[in-house]
């Protein structure tokens, strides 16, 4: 799940992490409201949307005057904008940040993430805030610096240390600072069950403060049953309304471009499965993975949402049968094939616990059933049949 930049600094300031003062706005009058109960003399309107690079898309732009804040967010509200992570369809503005200026010395980078390779929670930190951090890692890795935390340990001073002398701090002031920083971005990346954080900018000012000028947070959706706090911050103007209805009915639900559908258990199955329709020539509709304790009305339910999608033109289902069991997923499809009277090709793939009788279930329901061997079997047969080709 995300949230935006202003919820994220909220959740930020609960753990001791300076950020600028802020307030945000649905309206061109709110936005100048806003920026006349901050006072000062310079203000940054910023664009709120789920995506990165709001910047380049002329989402954030700098006022001096309050004419200046009402021109901008005259241009920026109810605009859509396009950047590297919207697509080209873009996300629209309906709020805005206006936040007080500051006096900026040095912009830097600071994240944490996962590092699944060691199974550790890894700091990664850089001189060079204020730019995508994949574009550093391309052209200049040597200055992105790496910090793992061990589990028996957990945050220590020293991790703070070597990560601001790492990236240039050098004044002890500052790097007291910067390590109160990161010890409270890893209690919140715990604490609350991120799976993403992200501060760029991290920056000094000319005052000898740090701050995050910045802040993208993504949370662990299996992990949102332990944060209350943190599911109310969901916007539903940001997710699609089929994402958000499989969100209810506790499937992980994906809308993508392709005419193809996937109804599949397991992330990476439903990962392998759109690769090899790909592969095959095709377009995966969906990612759509039903998890490892779906019923039968979930499955239902997963047809229904999937064939809610007018590009839908094939459905290709891929079960491997563990805890959930083959036969039940066959009932699943024959009642939705049923009830949504299922007009477009469908094949289903089988394996695993109970595959001998769910292949029967499916046999025997006199349904136009594309029966398929294995995955790459399937793939050929429902991009085939989308095709005409079958």
């Amino acid at each position: 799940m995300n949230v935006h930049e202003y919820q994220a600094k909220s959740l930020l300031k609960d753990f001791g992490i300076t950020v600028l003062k802020g307030k945000t706005a649905k309206t061109v009058n709110e936005a100048v409201e806003a920026a006349k109960s901050l006072g000062g003399k310079i203000w940054v309107v910023k664009a709120q949307i789920h995506a990165g690079g709001r910047g380049k898309a002329g989402g954030v732009k700098l006022a001096k005057t309050l004419d200046e804040v009402k021109a901008h967010a005259e241009s920026i509200l109810h605009k859509t904008l396009v950047t590297h992570q919207t697509g080209p369809e873009g996300k629209e503005v309906l709020t805005l940040l206006i936040e007080e200026g500051c006096d900026i010395d040095h912009e830097y980078y600071a994240g944490l993430v996962l590092d699944r390779g060691t199974g550790r929670i890894t700091f990664m930190a850089s001189s060079e805030g204020g730019v995508e951090i994949e574009k550093v890692a391309a052209e200049t890795p040597e200055k992105i610096i790496k910090v793992s935390v061990d589990p028996a340990v957990g945050y220590t001073a020293y991790i703070g240390r070597k990560l601001a002398y790492g990236i240039g701090i050098k004044d002890k002031e500052l790097v007291k600072k910067a390590s109160k920083f990161f010890e409270g971005l890893y209690n919140l990346y715990v604490e609350k069950d991120c799976s993403i954080a992200e501060i760029n900018p991290m920056v000094t000012t000319k005052g000898g403060d740090l701050l995050a000028l910045d802040a993208k947070l993504n949370f662990d959706d299996n992990a949102l049953f332990r944060h209350p706090d943190v599911e109310e911050l969901r916007d539903p103007t940001e997710e699609s309304a089929l994402e958000l209805e499989a969100h209810e009915y506790g499937l992980s639900y994906i809308s993508l471009d392709g005419n193809i559908g996937c109804l599949v258990n397991g992330a990476g199955l439903a990962m392998g499965t759109m690769d090899i329709i790909k592969l095959n020539g095709g377009e995966p509709a969906n990612f759509l993975d039903v998890g490892g304790g779906a019923t039968k009305e979930t499955v239902q339910k997963a047809f229904g949402i999937i064939l809610s999608d007018k590009k839908v033109k094939g459905i290709l289902v891929n079960i491997f049968g563990g805890i959930m069991k083959c036969d039940i997923i066959a009932e699943g499809v024959i009642g939705a094939a049923k009830e949504l009277g299922v007009k477009v090709p469908l094949v289903v793939r089988l394996e695993g616990t109970n595959v001998a009788l769910g292949k029967k279930i499916l046999n025997e329901s006199g349904l136009k059933i594309i029966a398929a061997d294995d995955l790459g079997d399937a793939a050929k047969k429902i991009v085939a049949a989308v095709k005409g080709e079958a």
